[in-house]
């Protein structure tokens, strides 16, 4: 889907993904990174190309290029998802990050910003997050946020080499939107250097 949503603060800029962001994610995703998904990995720039234009052309999806705020280097995307503003609910994820930037400040302040938007400028009721059950990194991290678990769907997924995964679920509502805020502004002080 084609939006305008713009997103910058804590380092990092989100813009919308485009194909001008397929020579950065070709430069680092490899299977560490893009372990979990649903979909094949993309090879090469021409791969990344058609990523991101099916990216766009998911309905409900805005997908959003990670921009180092200073230089302007792809850090990864991230997405929101299955946006439903008459019900007031999206999902955050389709998020991979260059494994340089795991465990600093980035995704935080990635989730901050995203975070935000949803709850004050879209006045969401609901975001949720999944991630396969086996992607212990992706569960982990959204542990941290902070989110609370709902359970998990099984058999939910079917991963690139046709074995099925379940997916963990995982929810922020409004009432709890100000601890998680504060806990991600925690964090991002003392955060390890993006530099």
């Amino acid at each position: 889907m084609l939006h305008d949503v713009t997103l910058a603060g804590h380092g990092v800029r989100l813009v919308p993904l485009d194909e001008s962001h397929a020579e950065g994610l070709a430069a680092f995703v490899d299977d560490r990174v893009w372990a979990g998904m649903s979909s094949p990995l993309p090879v090469g720039v021409d791969g990344w190309r058609e990523e991101v234009r099916r990216a766009q052309a998911a309905p409900g999806r805005l997908a959003l290029a990670v921009l180092d705020a200073a230089t302007g280097e792809v850090r990864g995307s991230t997405s929101f998802y299955d946006h439903d503003p008459h019900v007031l609910r999206v999902e955050i994820g389709h998020t991979y990050y260059a494994p340089r930037w795991w465990g600093t400040s980035n995704n935080p302040a990635c989730k901050l910003l995203m975070l935000t938007h949803a709850f004050e400028t879209w006045g969401m009721a609901r975001v949720a997050f999944r991630a396969d059950t086996r992607n212990t990194r992706s569960v982990a991290a959204i542990r941290r946020l902070g989110a609370v678990p709902e359970g998990v769907l099984r058999s939910h997924r079917l991963a690139p080499d046709g074995t099925r995964g379940d997916s963990a679920y995982f929810s922020i509502l409004p009432d709890e939107w100000p601890a998680v805020r504060d806990g991600l502004l925690a964090r991002l002080a003392t955060a390890p250097s993006d530099a």
